[in-house]
């Protein structure tokens, strides 16, 4: 069984798996790939971006595993003007519920954009209101709690509005349009991971 590897791009209200739930839109509506291939992790069904399918059981395990601490990189836009405190805060780690339990977050790089990011729209947009600013952040983890980032802006002050996943490791979704596909090899997808044994 020859192995797939492929970089997505995971729309807005989309479930991170092929069979539908509901009248919820599911990946199978948006990608058409062989019927072994699955999602590696999660996305958020109301968060977008990089997503990761395959095949190859062995990749899976070793991203997932929390020893191998992949950086993951948000793009994120948040209700109200986010303060320099605010930042500090989320990179030194903040307290979120995590199953019942509260979880301190590790420490992580969080940085304000000085201008919104270049990204497609979202459909359907966010609700504007124009007497509160919904600036951007910029948020690399190494962890991947469930929900973390929403949870972390929200222990902050700042709920998230938009949630985009730009970065794994060297992946990105530059140039890529919600519904778009790229298919890499395994030298590829190893290099850019950074995973140094095969």
């Amino acid at each position: 069984m020859p192995l797939n590897y492929y970089v997505i791009y995971k729309p807005y209200e989309v479930l991170t798996r092929f069979t539908p739930e509901g009248n919820k839109s599911c990946l199978a509506d948006y990608f058409k790939v062989p019927q072994d291939v699955y999602p590696v992790g999660r996305l958020d069904y109301d968060s977008e971006g990089l997503l990761l399918l395959t095949n190859d059981k062995s990749l899976n395990s070793r991203l997932l595993l929390p020893q191998h601490a992949h950086e993951r990189e948000y793009w994120v836009q948040v209700d109200g003007a986010i303060t320099n405190a605010a930042i500090k805060q989320l990179k030194e780690g903040v307290q979120i519920s995590v199953d019942g339990k509260i979880h301190r977050t590790k420490p992580c790089f969080a940085e304000i954009f000085a201008a919104e990011p270049f990204l497609p729209p979202r459909n359907p947009p966010i609700r504007f209101r124009k007497s509160i600013p919904a600036p951007w952040i910029r948020m690399i983890l190494q962890e991947g709690k469930n929900r973390q980032v929403r949870k972390m802006t929200a222990a902050v002050g700042f709920p998230t509005l938009r949630l985009v996943r730009y970065r794994i490791e060297h992946i990105t979704v530059e140039g890529m349009q919600p519904g778009d596909m790229v298919q890499l090899s395994r030298e590829e997808i190893h290099r850019k991971l950074q995973l140094t044994s095969f």
